[in-house]
């Protein structure tokens, strides 16, 4: 029989050998236990995860003797065949290779067949979103209302990338990363069944490589039996893969925590040097920094791979720093990573990234200052009161008297002239007649009347002088009071610069 990869050799065949899927696994037991089948189902997950391994055991159980049961026996016909993809009942169909219309036209005229042994047809269709939307459209009326005989499996990396109208028509499963321990465990029980010597240390330096994927966990370890033999340490996984050991990411942070700056960089140039992946320890770094805090809170978080003895001596060096602290390094090396992400110099960004969290630790903030400020306080003899360096003028602070207004000399006085209004004289009335005067007739009178209308009289112009104001003396403006001056002149402030024998900088 020709060799067998361990990815493939052992690949989950029941649902108790699902490791690290739990809510998966118990849900799909549930369905088939009370009869619950329905006809798509949607895992979703990143690479080696189980996705394909969790459909092929769902295919099992459906099309199982006697089935459906989730505890049927894996070594039946059926399943072996289901196992190794000969089974005429399930289809395992690649979407990215499958994903025009005429495909799925195919698989719409050979779904009315009847399963050939099992109780159901089952199509599998792996990386799903690799099909095309008019594939999709075709698909959408079978998908909806399928024979009672046919059951689909969509498995995908991408769910964005699928159709919404597919998205509701099918149950939909998230299968998360595998955690690194449930890994490392796995490692050492192949390791044991293979009759290879594992290093413990190696086997979680494999599990935090893989990032959760067993798949790739399992590759690498194939890979190390090939280099090394029958006995594999930590120092050949670093070797082949350019890992950084968990010594090394324990030096550099707690060359971090005593602010020493050479060591830190000398180990990033050492790891450099070595070939090492400067991206991959910088998120060991920022790992190590989250598990620090977290074990600020709960002192029972273990220490990510951290031997014991250098994982209490770092948690006794982060406990001279506060909580905010250990943050505002975690978002400078966030920072840093992002711009790694797409610069050629990565050393350079992480030496500069290592510097800044150095600052950062060594760095005086204001809430540093008021709680100094705030012990001070206790001590002094007389009672102080804080003024704020926002009011204006303080309320302990003298009141400022203004000097008395001075007069304004004016060389030459201020004549404002007026346009005088015209004032029309009143007519003096006509003296009485001593005698009555000569009667006269009409026509004498139209004869004496004058010709056009009277004149108006002429404005008579005044000839009072004009008016001359007063001077006004203006009151110069009142000096301005700077509110910091007064600040510094509080008694808290004063007892602060004598206690650090500091000067105020302006």
């Amino acid at each position: 029989m020709s060799y067998q990869v361990f990815a493939r050799k052992y690949r989950p065949k029941t649902f108790d050998d699902v490791l690290g899927q739990d809510h998966v696994v118990r849900t799909l037991k549930n369905a088939i236990a009370q009869k619950r089948l329905a006809h798509a189902y949607l895992f979703v997950g990143p690479r080696g995860t189980g996705k394909t391994s969790t459909a092929r055991i769902l295919a099992k159980a459906l099309n199982c003797t006697g089935g459906p049961k989730a505890d049927f026996d894996p070594d039946e016909d059926i399943c072996v065949e289901i196992a190794e993809g000969r089974s005429l009942d399930v289809l395992e169909i690649d979407g990215a290779s499958n994903n025009g219309v005429e495909e799925v036209r195919q698989l719409r005229e050979t779904v009315r067949f009847a399963p050939a042994r099992g109780q159901f047809k089952i199509y599998y269709i792996d990386e799903v979103h690799m099909l095309t939307n008019q594939a999709f459209n075709a698909l959408l009326k079978t998908l909806e209302e399928p024979p009672e005989h046919v059951k689909f499996i969509f498995a995908t990396t991408e769910a964005h990338k699928i159709l919404p109208t597919i998205l509701s028509r099918c149950q939909r499963f998230d299968l998360r990363p595998i955690p690194a321990e449930t890994i490392a465990q796995h490692l050492l029980h192949i390791a044991k069944e293979e009759s290879v010597n594992l290093h413990e240390s190696a086997a979680w330096a494999i599990a935090k490589g893989a990032d959760g994927g067993m798949r790739d966990a399992q590759s690498m370890m194939d890979q190390l039996v090939a280099f090394c033999g029958d006995t594999i340490t930590e120092a050949n996984v670093l070797d082949v893969f350019g890992f950084t050991s968990r010594e090394t990411v324990a030096s550099v942070i707690a060359a971090l925590l005593a602010r020493d700056t050479p060591t830190a960089l000398s180990t990033v140039q050492r790891e450099a040097e070595a070939g090492r992946e400067l991206s991959q320890l910088l998120g060991e770094l920022i790992g190590a920094l989250r598990a620090l805090l977290v074990a600020r809170l709960d002192s029972a978080t273990g220490g990510e791979g951290i031997p014991t003895e250098t994982w209490q001596a770092l948690l006794a060096a982060a406990e001279n720093y506060p909580a905010e602290r250990l943050l505002s390094v975690i978002d400078v090396f966030a920072e840093t990573e992002g711009r790694m992400k797409w610069a050629s110099n990565k050393r350079l960004h992480l030496e500069i990234g290592l510097i800044k969290a150095v600052q950062t630790l060594g760095e005086v903030r204001l809430s540093d200052v008021i709680k100094v400020l705030a012990g001070a306080s206790d001590q002094l003899t007389s009672p102080v009161t804080i003024a704020a360096p926002a009011a204006v003028v303080p309320a302990a602070a003298a009141p400022i008297e203004a000097p008395a207004p001075q007069p304004v000399a004016v060389s030459e006085p201020l004549v404002v002239q007026e346009t005088p209004v015209p004032v029309a004289k009143a007519p003096e009335p006509a003296p009485a007649p001593s005698e009555p005067g000569p009667v006269l007739s009409l026509d004498q009178l139209i004869e004496l009347a004058p010709e056009g209308p009277a004149p108006e009289p002429e404005p008579v112009i005044s000839e009072a002088p004009p008016w001359k104001p007063e001077p006004v003396a203006e009151e110069p403006p009142a000096p301005k009071v700077d509110p910091m001056e007064e600040f510094y002149k509080d008694p808290l402030i004063q007892s602060a610069l004598e206690m650090f024998a500091a000067t105020i900088k302006k």
